[in-house]
């Protein structure tokens, strides 16, 4: 509720931008008929002043004396009682525009969580009320968008939001309004309009699990563009950005990441560092040069027009093979490394290997897939020597015994499996060595333990 409460702060100090209580004109005095007057030259028509008039001097004295209470109590009270009373008043959307925000001041004030809840149910209702009389009011669209932004109903906040948005084009200036003044009040609306329509769309497609930020992008960058220091914007601009994956807007994603993070405070600042930090090095392939970020966004709102991130790009599987002929030897290989490079590196880099473990005994340790051992002759093994596809459980190596293996010495399938064999030939994609000539290695037994002689 706190929370809630700093934001209705806000959305006071956007939204107060010259609401002030507009003075009707006042009913004119019973006057006796004043004696003709010869007739003048007819002169330019005047355009008629837009101002409202109440006729009823009651009705006059009611709402002025409601609205210029000091009092947010005595104001709640006279308001609350003018609109009653005169539910048809020409003036009932600026009754109720001024009631609306001295609940605002009223729910600043109030100490306990149930005085703040009811004042903030009675702002909220007020507010739909203005939106009964006038759907455009300004006020009233951004006081909703900002609420219900900050109590996370984001689907009613982008209502209100997009609402406010058409509104704005079209929204006329409230009398005693100057031209700057409602300037302000429509660019402080137009900011949270935008805020809420974003964090809506963003939200929504995030729920989804989605892949287009695009509105998301658009509505967000516009409000943060308006206020760069909005948390909550920044934080889901950059997120908007990076969330697609690898993409033209990485490198405003991991900026507004990095000053979203220099904006928060407590926990949430160390978890958004870390959040970007690993997106960062994701993205460019190490840690080098993310404090430079978190450095220039603590004092820089939006990224420069020079900003820039260089993108880590991985080899390809044939250079990280010809990296790793020029930098090891091919007998100290492993298995999955031979593969690599005899599946996915250039011919004359799988010659270089290939040329030297052809017709050369190797001793290995591999897992079995499927025996056969159907023939009398020799024994054959399907068996997977890298880890991957060990997981997969699919074979790399067609091994054949120089002969059958004997019943008690015979393996199990889906368990290690110690031997030596000689590459014949093998198949580059998918991978399967052939090897031929196959024994076991069997480790030798333990000796066995001397009997203690018998004691006489």
């Amino acid at each position: 509720m706190k929370k809630i409460v700093l934001a209705m702060l806000l959305v006071a100090a956007i939204t107060a931008v010259a609401q002030t209580a507009a003075a009707p004109a006042q009913p004119a005095p019973q006057q006796n008929p004043a004696p003709a007057q010869p007739a003048a030259s007819p002169a330019a028509p005047q355009k008629p002043a837009p101002k409202k008039e109440i006729k009823d001097p009651a009705e006059y004295n009611a709402y002025v004396g409601a609205a210029q209470q000091t009092d947010a109590t005595a104001k709640v009270s006279g308001l609350e009682a003018f609109v009653t009373q005169y539910p048809n008043s020409v003036m009932k959307e600026d009754a109720l525009e001024l009631l609306m925000g001295a609940y605002q001041q009223m729910l600043a004030q109030a100490k306990t969580p149930d005085e703040q809840r009811l004042d903030q149910t009675r702002m909220l209702d007020t507010a739909q009320k203005v939106l009964v009389v006038n759907p455009c009011n300004l006020r009233a669209l951004a006081l909703l968008a900002y609420t219900k932004n900050a109590q996370q109903n984001f689907v009613e906040a982008g209502q209100f939001g997009e609402k406010g948005l058409q509104c704005l084009p079209t929204a006329a200036k409230p009398e005693g309004t100057s031209d700057a003044d409602f300037q302000k009040l429509k660019d402080g609306t137009a900011t949270i309009f935008n805020g809420a329509v974003g964090v809506s769309a963003f939200s929504t497609t995030l729920q989804a699990k989605g892949n287009d930020y695009t509105k998301a992008e658009k509505y967000l960058r516009a409000a943060v563009e308006a206020d760069p220091a909005n948390l909550l914007d920044v934080y889901d601009l950059g997120r908007a950005y990076l969330e697609p994956g690898p993409g033209e807007n990485d490198v405003d994603g991991l900026f507004f990441i990095a000053r979203a993070s220099n904006l928060a405070q407590g926990a949430g600042k160390d978890q958004i560092a870390k959040f970007g930090k690993s997106k960062y090095n994701k993205y460019h392939g190490s840690e080098e040069g993310w404090s430079d970020v978190l450095a220039m966004t603590a004092s820089t709102a939006l990224p420069p027009a020079n900003f820039a991130i260089k993108q880590y790009v991985p080899p390809t599987p044939a250079e990280q093979a010809a990296t790793l002929v020029k930098s090891k030897k091919v007998e100290e290989m492993n298995f999955a490394e031979w593969q690599m490079v005899l599946s996915d590196g250039t011919p004359e880099d799988a010659l270089k290997v290939w040329t030297i473990l052809k017709g050369k005994p190797l001793q290995m340790q591999a897992h079995i897939i499927s025996i056969d051992s159907s023939s009398k002759t020799a024994t054959k093994l399907l068996l997977a020597g890298s880890s991957d596809d060990v997981d997969a459980k699919r074979g790399d190596i067609d091994l054949t015994m120089s002969a059958a293996i004997p019943a008690k010495l015979m393996p199990k399938e889906d368990t290690d499996f110690q031997f030596q064999g000689t590459p014949v030939s093998y198949v580059a994609k998918p991978f399967v060595m052939t090897m031929d000539e196959g024994a076991l290695l069997v480790k030798a037994a333990p000796p066995a333990a001397h009997k203690k002689p018998a004691a006489h």
